[in-house]
């Protein structure tokens, strides 16, 4: 598995194709720490007025991230730092933080709005193929990252949904 997972890696790195190399440079830096998912969670809850939207994305952006970050220090495997574009990534790389923050943002927001589904998966599908693209993970560092990511929204959402279900409802007049 992990010298198929090292062989995709060269595969994609290989077939690169210059002029877009300044695009996935630009999503892996917008994607640190999930920022773009926060921007994206902040102006349409303010645009929506639903102030939970928001603080659900950083949530699940906190979350994902401090998993992954977890997930790295348990599992100490080295990068493919021969490959890497942009700036360099000096840690562990198992599983693919970016990936984790990008799919658990891309689910929240699309459970309060599911016509921006595509659009949104989409853009977290980038950003993990970004990472691959970057040659600054395996790719089972993206696909453990992703699934991670929807674990966290899911758990997140169940949640929630627990939570509403249980308040109490006020009598009416």
């Amino acid at each position: 598995m992990i010298s198929l997972d090292k062989h995709l890696e060269r595969l994609i790195v290989a077939h690169r194709i210059g002029w877009l190399d300044w695009f996935f440079i630009g999503l892996s830096w917008v994607g640190t720490l999930g920022l773009v998912w926060v921007v994206i969670g902040a102006v349409l809850a303010l645009l929506w007025r639903r102030p939970w939207l928001f603080v659900g994305v950083v949530a699940a952006d906190a979350i994902a991230d401090t998993l992954a970050g977890l997930g790295k220090d348990l599992v100490a495997r080295h990068r493919p730092f021969v490959t890497q574009l942009g700036a360099k990534t000096t840690t562990h790389s198992f599983p693919s933080g970016h990936s984790a923050t990008s799919f658990a943002c891309a689910m929240v927001l699309s459970s309060a709005s599911p016509r921006l589904r595509a659009p949104l998966y989409t853009l977290a599908a980038l950003m993990a193929f970004s990472r691959l693209y970057n040659g600054d993970h395996f790719p089972l560092d993206v696909l453990v990252g992703s699934v991670l990511g929807l674990l966290v929204a899911t758990a997140l959402l169940r949640l929630s949904a627990i939570r509403r279900r249980s308040r109490p409802t006020l009598p009416q007049d």
